[in-house]
């Protein structure tokens, strides 16, 4: 399935504190325990679905595992699935798993990185390509 890459969408902004798989805690360096750690949706804003973020691609099943959990106080789980089928109009693949809720990976646009891409730009425009124009950038 081939998509073009605009409209876009803001992504989601939901976090979840994922703790520590108490049966990977004895895997832990001594003196240096696991951490609990921050997961942020990577889905597009305003899906009605649990959210979703990926941890990890399992090429052995040609998936991602997932981390998606729903509103505040839920469980979060892992699960494996399968990548969705889409590309753009450059050959590029959707990122995000089948059936995903809102817009394709290369739709859903996170705010503070393209702001942070924006000032960047602007402070080093040396190191960034005009739009339009081709070569590395």
């Amino acid at each position: 399935m081939t998509c073009c890459r605009k409209p876009t969408v803001a992504q989601c902004t939901a976090v979840a504190l994922l703790p520590a798989p108490e049966h990977l805690a004895r895997f832990a360096v001594p003196g240096f325990p696991m951490q609990d750690g921050h997961v942020l949706c990577e889905l597009g804003e305003g899906h009605a679905e649990d959210h979703a973020q990926m941890l990890w691609d399992d090429d052995l099943n040609s998936e991602g595992i997932w981390v998606r959990w729903g509103g505040s106080g839920s469980v979060a789980t892992l699960t494996g699935l399968p990548w969705c089928p889409a590309t753009d109009d450059r050959g590029d693949a959707c990122w995000l798993f089948a059936g995903h809720p809102s817009g394709h990976a290369w739709q859903v646009v996170d705010p503070t990185m393209e702001a942070l891409g924006a000032e960047l730009a602007r402070l080093y425009p040396h190191l960034y390509r005009h739009r339009g124009e081709s070569g590395p950038g």
